[in-house]
This record gives C-alpha cells, sequence and structure tokens, in this order.
C-alpha cells in the first residue's frame, strides 16, 4: 500500500518520491512496473486514494467559503443595527440636554 501526503502536507518534499508511477530508491524500476502490469488498476487506486485524502481539505474550503459568504451577508444588517443604536443614544443625550436647558431656564 502506498501512502501519499495531501497537497498541503506532502509525505516528502522530494519531488522524485511523490510521484508515485516514478520508481522511488527504495524500490526498484522492475517491481514498479510489474506491479501496474500485474494489478492494472494501479493508477486508478492512487487517484481514488489521493481524493479520498483531499475531500476534509475540500469541506474545509466549501465550509470557509460559506461562512465568508455567511458574514458579507451579515455585514450591512449589523452595520443597520449600529447605526439605529447611536441614533437612540444621540437622541436621549438630546432629550437630556433639553430638559437641563429647560431647567436652567425656568430658574
Amino acid at each position: 500500500m502506498n501512502i501519499t501526503g495531501t497537497i498541503d502536507r506532502p509525505i516528502t518534499h522530494n519531488p522524485q518520491k511523490q510521484d508515485p508511477m516514478n520508481p522511488t530508491p527504495a524500490q526498484p524500476a522492475g517491481l514498479a512496473l510489474s506491479e501496474a502490469a500485474r494489478t492494472g488498476h494501479l493508477a486508478g487506486t492512487e487517484n481514488r486514494t489521493r481524493e479520498m485524502q483531499l475531500i476534509p481539505e475540500a469541506l474545509a474550503r466549501a465550509h470557509m467559503d460559506e461562512r465568508l459568504r455567511e458574514a458579507e451577508h451579515q455585514r450591512p444588517s449589523a452595520r443597520l443595527r449600529n447605526a439605529r443604536r447611536l441614533q437612540r443614544h444621540a437622541e436621549r443625550a438630546t432629550l437630556r440636554a433639553r430638559r437641563a436647558l429647560a431647567l436652567a431656564v425656568m430658574q
């Protein structure tokens, strides 16, 4: 069984060892060819294994894209809530100032 890394975390940084079709120093050239010739589906198995290992990365990317879209969608409503809160605060400050002015005029 040939274990491969993911795109972000390869097993090795040596490009010759990352390609499963190229023989590695631990695997002679004759063995790689005979195994491929014997099974006939080595390349398909390798691709399937690599795709299975990349599924969590693809899911994480999709999740983060969805979170970003959701945050961008909520941003205008958050600004509106903040503006309304600041408006209420300003209105209360205006009422306090009017009351203080009215009390000062009455005395």
